[in-house]
């Protein structure tokens, strides 16, 4: 099964949250694991943020931000997606940000691996599996 990993699905994976065991094993029966180039932007983001709250030092982030990019086998360019991940952001009325995500799992006949239940909503109505 190849897998599309969204940084939201990654932090549980890394900093073992509530979902860890779900997405663990959903990660763990992947063959190919993939991402959207913007993932490292979007995880170290994330990673920020923990670390803006004092709950990650300096070291620890930069650590934590290594270890969610080593979940990934293969990394796709942006400048390949955006015509059509805008377009169905523009159709769906959902961040362009997470179209990404989305129409590389479209594009690969894939599972996108997704803690955001508002990106879960609008793939089943796209018709792009997800899993979270």
């Amino acid at each position: 099964m190849t897998l599309v990993l969204d940084a939201s699905a990654a932090v549980q994976i890394i900093l073992r949250k509530e979902k860890f065991g779900l997405y663990a094993e959903r990660f763990q029966a992947a063959s190919w694991v993939i991402a959207p180039d913007l993932f490292v932007a979007d995880f170290a983001n994330v990673l920020w943020k923990y670390r803006r709250a004092g709950i990650l030092d300096h070291a620890a982030c930069q650590e934590r931000v290594m270890d969610g990019i080593e979940l990934v086998d293969d990394f796709f360019g942006s400048v390949e997606l955006w015509k059509e991940a805008l377009a169905e952001s523009i159709r769906h009325d959902h961040s362009a940000y997470d179209m990404f995500y989305a129409m590389l799992a479209r594009r690969n006949d894939a599972t996108l691996l997704t803690n955001d239940a508002r990106l879960r909503e609008t793939c089943a109505g796209m018709r792009v599996e997800c899993f979270g």
